[in-house]
């Protein structure tokens, strides 16, 4: 019997060595998975539009300074995330379709995990496949948007987000910092006694009672998120809600106030950096800005100094895989009550209409078939420990940011707005009601508050 008891064990051992050997190489094989590093690639583009292109307001004339798409590829066990800032008034619509579909083929990753900004300087470029494409409908074709640029921009910037992947590198910790810029915002809205608008304070003023009146509801933080490897910064975001003109509408194509201080910062951090507008639909440089060129670079100094102070309160903290969340939802924004088809196609038509009022038609329509074909805009959230990135479309209130920080007050959350630019204005439900330019250029209806703050609750969970 014992004779017989060895000869069983014996038979038995190499296969259960070679057992003991697969299960030892497969929980190693988990383990490396698991213990994927956090990684980062930085990427910048020149974004630059030819001389004789359209801009916003006018033809490229001259160059004033050079534009520039720039962002992150951000690697873990997960798939990749894109975050892209834009020096262009908007992308919208099909345009920001193609940016996010071309984005995520380079990164090797869905949609949903590629998130598309723009700054909204003036004198820059705007994208919309959808707006061209109604304007082609009616003769207007190429009048206000050159197709052909953007592609060639998309293509670069997907080269680019390939090379970041590639050369991406590990991140040991994050960090985190944020200072006050002072004399920058202020709010747009100047209430009237009777709970209506009574001034609207533009990006410039030279009126005594707009810039006597006080700054408003801002967010004066500037918030500036940083990636390390161990003792060197591999890259910079920074977050601040303002509409960034100074003076516009010349077809001198610059970066504008906030660009300009960007990239001075840069030059000093010798790190790339990537701003992203915040909800700042509301705020703009107002009450300390009229309007002169002497302004534009006190005020990019201005942002520069709160950069610097934002990145020298920086403290870092230990990171990697596991602590990063990447949550999207797709919303659908309610359409304005006054954006009717039959109505704007006839403007279209009217040959009393002016090319502006054309164009003013074509991006409601645009909008709207947007809509009404099903297609939704996103809005999503990075954690990364206790940080997090929001992105949410259109030209928000300040008041989404405020609350967003509200949800969370005990961790850090910064807001980029500007992503679908197709509803222009997202105003709070209250502000409909109470007049002002920006609801005439809000292209979604009062419950786009209850919409919007919904998807935001989601997301920052």
């Amino acid at each position: 019997m014992d004779l017989f008891f060895k000869n069983v064990v014996s038979s038995i051992a190499p296969l259960r060595r070679a057992l003991l050997l697969f299960f030892w190489c497969a929980g190693s094989f988990l383990n490396v998975a698991q213990s994927q590093p956090l990684k980062v690639g930085a990427f910048v583009v020149d974004a630059t539009p030819p001389i004789g292109s359209p801009v916003a307001y006018a033809t490229t004339r001259s160059i004033t300074d050079s534009l520039s798409a720039r962002g992150i590829v951000i690697l873990s066990d997960q798939k990749p995330v894109v975050l892209c800032a834009v020096d262009w008034i908007g992308i919208a619509n099909g345009g920001l379709e193609v940016w996010k579909e071309r984005l995520a083929k380079a990164a090797g990753t869905t949609v949903d995990r590629v998130s598309v900004h723009s700054l909204h300087q003036h004198d820059v470029p705007r994208c919309d496949f959808t707006v061209e494409r109604i304007l082609e409908e009616y003769g207007m074709g190429g009048t206000r948007f050159d197709n052909s640029f953007y592609l060639r921009v998309i293509e670069h910037v997907a080269l680019a987000v390939q090379k970041a992947k590639i050369n991406a590198q590990v991140v040991t910790h994050l960090g985190f910092g944020e200072a006050k810029v002072k004399k920058v915002a202020s709010n747009r809205r100047i209430m009237g006694k009777d709970g209506k608008v009574a001034i609207v304070r533009f990006s410039s003023s030279t009126d005594s009672l707009a810039i006597a009146a006080p700054e408003g509801l801002i967010d004066p933080w500037l918030k500036c998120i940083s990636f390390w490897n161990k003792e060197k910064p591999i890259a910079v975001l920074t977050y601040y809600a303002t509409h960034p003109q100074s003076y516009y509408g010349t077809g001198d194509v610059s970066c504008d106030f906030v660009g300009i201080g960007r990239n001075a910062f840069e030059k000093i951090i010798r790190v790339p950096c990537v701003h992203f507008n915040g909800a700042g639909g509301n705020i703009a440089a107002g009450k300390y800005n009229n309007g002169s060129p002497e302004m534009r670079p006190i005020l990019a100094g201005r942002m520069e100094a709160g950069m610097k102070k934002a990145w020298a309160a920086t403290k870092k903290i230990p990171v990697s895989g596991k602590d990063l969340a990447w949550k999207s939802k797709l919303v659908a924004l309610p359409v304005a009550h006054d954006l009717i088809e039959d109505e704007l196609r006839a403007n279209m038509e009217d040959k009393e209409l002016t090319p502006n009022e054309k164009y003013d038609a074509a991006i409601r329509l645009a909008w709207l078939e947007q809509r009404e074909s099903g297609k939704k805009a996103e809005v999503s959230s990075l954690r990364i420990g206790n940080t997090w990135l929001l992105n949410i479309p259109g030209e928000a209130f300040v008041e989404y940011q405020l609350a967003a920080k509200a949800l969370r007050p005990n961790d850090h959350v910064c807001t980029a707005a500007y992503e679908e630019y197709g509803p222009r204005y997202i105003g709070i439900r209250n502000s409909y009601s109470e007049g002002g330019y920006e609801m005439s250029q809000s292209f979604v209806s009062p419950d786009v508050e209850d919409v919007l703050m919904s998807a935001i609750k989601e997301v920052l969970k």
